[in-house]
């Protein structure tokens, strides 16, 4: 059996890809490589949580009429809904050392896989790329602006934060992996200072009875709290065909599920805190939590601790989101190597980060993508555990005419579904009603049913249905793609 080195160097002649960054791509990870603890994952999830763009969330929760505990409320308990299907689907990358792109392919087929969750994943990570650079850099320049009484440009910081973010997530995982775990206490840190700043104001507004206290705004209701709770629960879902991304290095399930659960939940409703903190302070005027902070300190200590923790959120984050759409573009196109597909991604991502109005329209954007996700997420968790009951026949991922290429490279089950569960958020789910979980537990017990009927009537989905078995080992399947 060749040597990790060898592999990775057969991969790097293959993607014609520079020395020094990360080979693997749409390749399974050897055993040997699978060394990463809960520690790191829980950091490198953290660090995804924990940023100006989700921190700007909770502000602009309270901001649009919600009371602090409305908001704060609203965002665990989507979180929550969407974390349960994020660390099942991250199994894939813990169990088989597969990134989550290629492992739709059980579901969707293997072309399937390419022009639905990876497609539009791709266009997902560009946005959230765009949407936390500018959000990173409105929450810079306010602290600038506040420490130098200079104004700054907001395209041009965005622009040199943007290229800054992408040189890291080019790289490959070690780096983010370094990146997350050193940048984390300083960020926690920092980010409880800030909230001390606030907490201990001698402005009433700004003491903990008072902000608990908050009741919002007049437009209050329940509509608009299962708004933003369904707001953060698409956000969330959006990044379910991701998941095995961050764990395909980690060495078991436990250090999985609890760094990724700990550190995604976790990092999400201290973010929330902290947002709706300064804006149920601010009695719903101003979303931007470092805006407020800056202005209720002085002195250039403070105001540098607020640049330092705005840049590294910001860093972690978006690397993250530049790095999970580099796989799922590599999973589309399988002949250019991960290097490439994240350096086009970036580009794409960088490009999109000088339009201030990827943030104004946050409810929109996301609200559009969470109808493609919750049925996306309802027939991948139908798929892996009822009817593949968590076991995957890895080579057939990679098979043509295997178990996994249903019809022409397509399972028109999945596909309907997905079209089905669109429909279905789009015109059947009452506001009211929390329609992420409601289209994900309609189109998961619809693609269930369907695809045991069907089984039984047809050859092929019987075939594609059947819990998988290991033909081959990982790391032997790894040689054979990069061998092609």
């Amino acid at each position: 059996m060749p040597t990790n080195a060898s592999l990775e160097e057969r991969i790097r002649h293959r993607y014609h890809q520079p020395k020094g960054v990360e080979q693997f791509g749409i390749e399974p990870i050897p055993e040997e490589k699978k060394t990463v603890g809960g520690l790191d994952i829980f950091s490198i999830i953290l660090g995804l949580a924990l940023n100006p763009g989700s921190i700007l969330v909770g502000g602009l929760a309270v901001v649009s009429g919600l009371s602090f505990v409305g908001a704060v409320s609203a965002i665990a308990i989507g979180m929550a809904i969407a974390v349960i299907a994020y660390t099942i689907m991250a199994t894939v990358g813990v169990d088989y050392g597969l990134p989550g792109q290629v492992g739709t392919r059980m579901a969707y087929g293997i072309r399937g896989a390419k022009w639905i969750p990876s497609f539009i994943r791709t266009f997902a990570s560009i946005y959230w790329f765009a949407f936390q650079t500018v959000a990173g850099s409105i929450a810079l320049i306010a602290v600038l602006e506040r420490w130098t009484g200079s104004h700054y440009s907001l395209v041009t910081v965005s622009l040199i934060f943007a290229l800054l973010q992408a040189f890291v997530a080019i790289v490959g995982y070690d780096s983010l992996k370094h990146l997350s775990r050193a940048a984390l206490p300083f960020k926690v840190g920092i980010l409880l200072f800030a909230l001390w700043v606030m907490v201990t104001h001698d402005d009433p507004h700004y003491a903990p009875s008072a902000v608990w206290a908050y009741a919002g705004g007049p437009k209050s209701s329940w509509i608009l709290f299962v708004t933003w709770l369904n707001v953060t629960a698409a956000n969330s879902l959006t990044m379910v065909t991701d998941s095995a991304d961050f764990c395909r290095y980690t060495r078991g399930r436990f250090d999985m599920w609890w760094g990724s659960f700990a550190g995604k939940w976790g990092g999400s409703v201290f973010s929330a805190i902290l947002g709706a903190y300064g804006a149920a302070a601010t009695q719903g005027k101003v979303a931007n939590m470092f805006q407020v902070v800056a202005g209720l300190t002085s002195g250039w200590v403070p105001l540098a601790l607020l640049v330092l923790v705005i840049a590294l959120d910001n860093w972690t984050i978006n690397v993250l989101n530049l790095y999970t759409g580099g796989l799922s573009l590599s999973n589309i196109f399988e002949k250019l190597g991960r290097f490439w597909t994240t350096l086009i991604i970036s580009v794409l991502g960088i490009g999109l980060s000088v339009f201030p109005d990827v943030v104004n329209g946050y409810t929109s954007y996301v609200g559009m993508l969470g109808n493609f996700f919750s049925p996306i997420a309802g027939v991948l968790l139908a798929d892996y555990l009822f009817v593949k009951r968590m076991r995957v026949d890895v080579v057939a991922l990679f098979e043509p005419n295997g178990p996994y290429w249903y019809w022409r490279g397509f399972n028109p089950i999945a596909v309907a579904w997905t079209v089905i569960g669109f429909l279905i958020y789009m015109f059947v789910i009452p506001q009211a009603w929390i329609q992420t979980l409601c289209t994900l537990l309609i189109t998961s017990a619809g693609y269930w049913a369907t695809t045991r009927w069907v089984a039984i009537r047809s050859t092929v989905m019987a075939r594609a249905s059947r819990p998988g078995d290991q033909r081959e080992s990982v790391d032997e399947l790894a040689w054979d793609l990069a061998a092609r």
